[in-house]
């Protein structure tokens, strides 16, 4: 228990400090470069013509307010504060009805079965306790509602999201290595592991589908991206000479060089889509 707290804590940390002032930072690029995944999230709720729909993790809200605009009602649920507090201010800039809970998803006490699907973006990798997790937001659904998340498969698959690390360690060795299965990322990556965590939280019907979407940012973002995302960007505040820290963006950039294409950046995320329902409750 005292080592899930201190993932908790850990997580709360990262994302109401530097982690999530760089996606508010980056908000635009973000959400540009991770359209596809939106799109897709937002075409197969659509088909489930529900209606109140619950976003987790739901960052800046992106994935919230277009499930808004094109299904209804949809809460976003972050545990980031900066985040959430953007989400907000975006949604009433474009007058897009959506509304958004601060609170850590695993622990949040819904209101039962007060929705009729739940969705995600890159959301629910950074549980510390993901069966609990699961089983908390299924008992905020009805019976047989649906769930749809994309999660990334294995970091390998991924070189564009570990680039920056690899090029950075040669100069910084004390940079953090990913550990597997720990909150974060790649915690997703075994399909087998995904289901498991379902099964075991209320969840049946479950399918679990590889996806590769080609995924572009600007080349004049890349540097501000690499250097403020990711183990790196937590990581390269804490160096405090001036020419290591040139070295590292410089070798760094080099290393994307492969997916510079003109004026975009262009790479293939590996993902996987993952669909299930909330297994009907049982009659005692």
């Amino acid at each position: 228990m005292d080592a899930e707290r201190r993932t908790d804590d850990e997580q709360a940390a990262r994302w109401n400090g530097p982690a999530g002032h760089a996606w508010v930072d980056l908000q635009a690029v973000l959400d540009e470069m991770f359209r596809p995944f939106e799109h897709l999230l937002v075409e197969a709720v659509a088909a489930e013509r529900t209606g109140r729909v619950l976003d987790v993790g739901c960052g800046t809200g992106a994935v919230t307010r277009a499930v808004t605009r094109r299904v209804g009602p949809c809460v976003g649920v972050d545990i980031s504060g900066p985040m959430i507090d953007a989400a907000r201010a975006r949604s009433e800039k474009e007058g897009v009805p959506a509304s958004f809970v601060r609170a850590d998803a695993q622990e949040h006490h819904f209101e039962a079965g007060a929705f009729d699907a739940v969705v995600s973006r890159f959301g629910v990798m950074f549980f510390s306790d993901p069966v609990r997790a699961f089983a908390n937001l299924r008992s905020a659904v009805r019976d047989r509602a649906a769930l749809r998340f994309v999660a990334w498969r294995d970091a390998s698959e991924n070189p564009f999201m570990t680039t920056a690390e690899r090029a950075a360690r040669p100069f910084l060795p004390d940079l953090p290595a990913r550990r597997p299965d720990e909150p974060g990322q790649f915690a997703f990556a075994d399909p087998e592991r995904i289901r498991g965590i379902l099964s075991r939280s209320g969840w049946t019907g479950i399918d679990v589908r590889p996806v590769d979407v080609v995924c572009t940012l600007p080349e004049r973002e890349l540097v501000r991206y690499v250097t403020r995302l990711g183990p790196l960007g937590a990581f390269l505040p804490e160096v405090r000479d001036e020419q290591t820290r040139a070295r590292v963006v410089e070798a760094v950039r080099a290393a994307f060089g492969p997916f510079v294409e003109g004026s975009d950046v262009c790479f293939t995320a590996a993902c996987w889509t993952v669909g299930a329902r909330a297994a009907e409750a049982k009659l005692s």
